[in-house]
């Protein structure tokens, strides 16, 4: 096995290792990677959340410049739980040439390989710095990379260039759609199920809402930007759960609905909230109150996570491209991290080991033949912005 696949293969044991699903704190993982990387000389910080429950880790091999080039990827993974797994998906397991665990390609495998080039990084950067941003709870809406973006912005620390390790059969991928979640909470009036005009059933008017939000995915399909890329074209809506009553014969004070969006245009965004709003204001509201004055409607935004725009000028496109050597780069469906770090000015591309098919699911892994190809793209990476 070649040295770095080897370090690699033994990095990525040690990380999925490390059950950082999102509920969980990443610190003793963050810390971890924080000593491999100062081993080799990065400039190393860390970047606690409010609570110094999470933290993010950002780490520079190279000069002190603005233009840096950022090898990205988050430190957390989804759970297991009610998965069938079959062996233990936080101990690495080797068959057949793959690797199976937890995170193994979303995306701990990236993390692992960017990670195990740090050596071949400090021996060989000289003209632009490498940059490591490692950051938690991507999961649960990209908590810590708009963390990190905006800390970047306050030091005015000014990286050119990001790349995203997130699945893709190293495939260059140069655009995704956004993700937007949501929760909403409706509150209603409980009462005896026999007189259900005496209470506000919560439950039905979250009904309501959903029959709402399949009427709009469906006027979405009509608003798909001509000629788009994106597979389906058009915006898309999904309702993941609905929660909500305690008993057949008790009308339901509370019900909750968690929902989605994947925008492929701001306008859509924009379409969606604005109905909604005028919807439950003009419409569900002044029918809750009319019986329960303290009813009420509120939607949490978990987060509202721009996608990543396809633009004519993308350094990040053209140098993945070179270093792996494709004829063009790809869309997704699947949202990441990349369109935070383009609002930022960088130019942005996601490109890393392993299949999306794989991930979320029991039994996920990276094929080895995978992270060989992801540690040689760094190689080139490595000797492209030598001095």
């Amino acid at each position: 096995m070649h040295t770095h696949l080897a370090d690699t293969v033994s990095l990525l044991r040690d990380l999925i290792a490390f059950p950082t699903i999102s509920e969980v704190s990443n610190l003793d993982m963050i810390a971890y990677l924080a000593h491999r990387l100062e081993s080799h000389g990065a400039r190393v910080e860390i970047l606690h959340d409010e609570i110094g429950h999470k933290a993010n880790l950002f780490a520079t091999i190279g000069p002190e410049v603005d233009g840096g080039i950022v090898l990205s990827g988050h430190s957390d993974v989804v759970p297991v739980a009610e998965q069938d797994w079959a062996t233990n998906p936080f101990e690495l397991a080797e068959t057949d040439g793959r690797l199976y665990g937890r995170g193994t390609c979303d995306m701990k495998g990236f993390i692992a390989a960017a990670v195990a080039m740090a050596p071949l990084f400090a021996e060989k950067v000289r003209a632009r710095p490498i940059h490591f941003a490692f950051t938690y709870d991507e999961e649960v809406g990209c908590l810590g990379a708009q963390a990190l973006v905006e800390s970047l912005r306050a030091r005015g620390i000014r990286p050119g260039v990001a790349i995203i390790g997130e699945p893709t059969m190293m495939r260059v991928i140069e655009g995704h759609k956004g993700c937007y979640e949501y929760t909403t909470r409706f509150h209603g009036e409980a009462g005896h199920g026999s007189a259900p005009d005496r209470g506000v059933n919560a439950v039905e008017y979250a009904v309501r809402y959903v029959n709402r939000l399949l009427e709009l995915a469906e006027a979405l399909r009509a608003r798909a930007p001509e000629g788009s890329r994106f597979d389906p074209p058009w915006t898309t809506i999904n309702t993941g759960s609905l929660k909500g009553g305690v008993a057949h014969n008790v009308i339901a004070s509370n019900a909750t609905i968690e929902w989605e969006m994947r925008p492929v245009q701001g306008a859509d965004a924009a379409f969606v909230k604005d109905d909604l709003r005028r919807y439950c204001e003009e419409m569900l509201l002044p029918r809750m109150r009319a019986v329960c004055p303290e009813a009420s409607i509120i939607t949490e935004v978990i987060g509202e996570v721009d996608g990543l725009e396809p633009t004519t000028l993308n350094e990040a496109r053209d140098i993945l491209l070179e270093l792996t050597g494709a004829n063009g780069a790809d869309l997704v469906p699947f949202g990441t991290e990349a369109g935070l770090f383009q609002s930022y000015g960088m130019s942005a591309v996601v490109c890393g080991p392993g299949s999306i098919e794989q991930a979320h699911k029991p039994d996920e892994y990276v094929a080895l033949d995978q992270l060989q190809h992801c540690l040689d793209m760094l190689g080139r990476l490595g000797e492209r912005i030598a001095g």
